[in-house]
């Protein structure tokens, strides 16, 4: 019985001490401290260095600049304190489990050239003293500053780039958060499907046209072999100089092919060039679906404007996914205030790469180049850790991204609108393409 009284004692004098704290102090909010791997110091000297790999300048700085602010985003968002935003790393200032140390992004510019994007790499690892890399929006350009990466032991993560061969060179520390042109590639024939099955439309044969760097040359390559997987007319191809300043000649090719299906594969200038060229000689399939790259850059889009009209393409993000998910939403606010301008495929994709590095940073407790790229291996976002319609981010063995998908917009009434697949399409699609004269 005296000791009952006693333990009755005891514990009435704990919830005395314990009662107060709960009642008048601040909640602590909990570090991932206990997560953090054997070997990390939980601090850093200074701030996060990550060096950013981009075209800043030449025939692809607007879409260099674009993505640069939302980058710049995604560190202000970790750098403040945006608790309202339901983002990982939103709430507090700066990286947790660093002691709070800020994102310092230090950007280079590839000029959209190949060969300076692997000397800008290995500026950044030997004189900016970066922990991390990441860009390089050019499939070319990433080829040749992830290759400096893996011979320094640096993590390179890529939020943009889509030539499937990036990810099947067996390195162990490029990570790719984006889906590639395999998957893209999917998403395209399936929207050709579903134009065929509920819009009426005829797949009499399908002309590729794309320019001739990695990631033209791998956009055909993954969608040959998807025409053929499906049993698809192929009426042939088309490949062109990057950066071409007269592409006459191959529309006239394609105007050769008669088909009525266009997938091509251009950035900005390229795709411009394309569009008025085909308006000059009255070339104009039934669909045209793009992949990507210039077709959804609002340069590409004020410099045709109407001519745009009904013009589709693939992506992985639209502004209309905020209508799901209203961190994007949120997230467009800010950026509209820092760019002027609405997110976008590209910049949306790169937003979200660099959340996923500064996330695995975070969990890495560590600048070390080593267990940041094992926090990336280790990483598992779900679906609302992302303003992106995927089912979030994990990677495979060969640092892909397994849970990212594509969708297809098209320009309607002077803006891009999600028209595939149904869980995200706000339109339904237009077929077949307006006549020139019409527009």
């Amino acid at each position: 019985m005296l000791r009952r009284r006693l333990s009755l004692v005891g514990l009435l004098i704990v919830i005395a001490l314990v009662m107060p704290l709960t009642l008048f102090s601040r909640p602590v909010v909990a570090q991932d401290s206990a997560a953090c791997p054997e070997g990390s110091t939980g601090s850093s000297d200074g701030p996060v260095r990550i060096g950013v790999i981009l075209p800043l300048s030449g025939s692809l700085a607007s879409v260099g600049g674009d993505e640069r602010a939302a980058l710049e985003l995604a560190a202000q968002i970790a750098n403040d304190d945006m608790a309202d935003l339901a983002l990982p790393l939103a709430a507090g200032a700066g990286l947790p489990n660093l002691g709070g140390a800020e994102v310092e992004l230090v950007f280079a510019d590839s000029q959209g050239r190949a060969e300076v994007g692997q000397s800008e790499a290995q500026r950044l690892i030997d004189q900016e003293g970066v922990v991390a890399l990441f860009g390089a929006y050019q499939s070319a350009v990433t080829k040749t500053a992830s290759a400096v990466a893996e011979r320094s032991g640096i993590p390179f993560v890529n939020g943009a780039s889509s030539s499937p061969d990036l990810t099947e060179q067996g390195y162990i520390y490029f990570f790719r958060t984006s889906p590639h042109d395999i998957n893209f590639s999917q998403s395209i024939f399936d929207y050709l499907e579903l134009l065929a099955s509920d819009h009426g439309a005829e797949i009499n044969g399908i002309s590729l046209f794309y320019e001739d760097t990695d990631f033209g040359v791998n956009s055909a390559a993954a969608e040959t072999a998807e025409a053929e997987a499906r049993g698809m007319p192929l009426a042939g191809e088309v490949r062109y100089r990057a950066n071409a300043t007269s592409l006459t000649s191959e529309v006239q090719a394609l105007q050769g092919q008669d088909a009525n299906i266009l997938i091509p594969s251009s950035y900005t200038t390229d795709s411009i060039l394309l569009m008025q060229t085909a308006r000059n000689l009255g070339y104009l399939p039934d669909v045209i679906v793009a992949q990507d790259a210039g077709f959804v850059d609002p340069a590409f889009l004020d410099a045709i404007g109407a001519d745009a009209e009904g013009v589709a393409s693939r992506a992985a993000f639209s502004i209309d996914i905020a209508d799901v998910k209203p961190a994007a939403g949120a997230v467009n606010d800010l950026y509209r205030q820092m760019a002027g301008k609405d997110l976008y495929d590209v910049p949306a994709r790169g937003f979200t790469g660099m959340n996923v590095l500064l996330d695995a940073i975070n969990r890495a407790c560590s600048t070390d180049p080593e267990l940041i790229r094992q926090a990336l291996i280790d990483t598992n976002l779900s679906a609302d850790d992302t303003i992106m319609p995927w089912n979030g981010v994990q990677f495979d063995e060969t640092g892909q991204n397994t849970l990212g998908t594509g969708i297809i917009v098209q320009f309607q009434d002077g803006e891009y609108r999600t028209v595939f697949p149904t869980e995200f399409a706000v339109a339904e699609p237009v077929y077949p393409l307006e006549p020139w004269d019409d527009r």
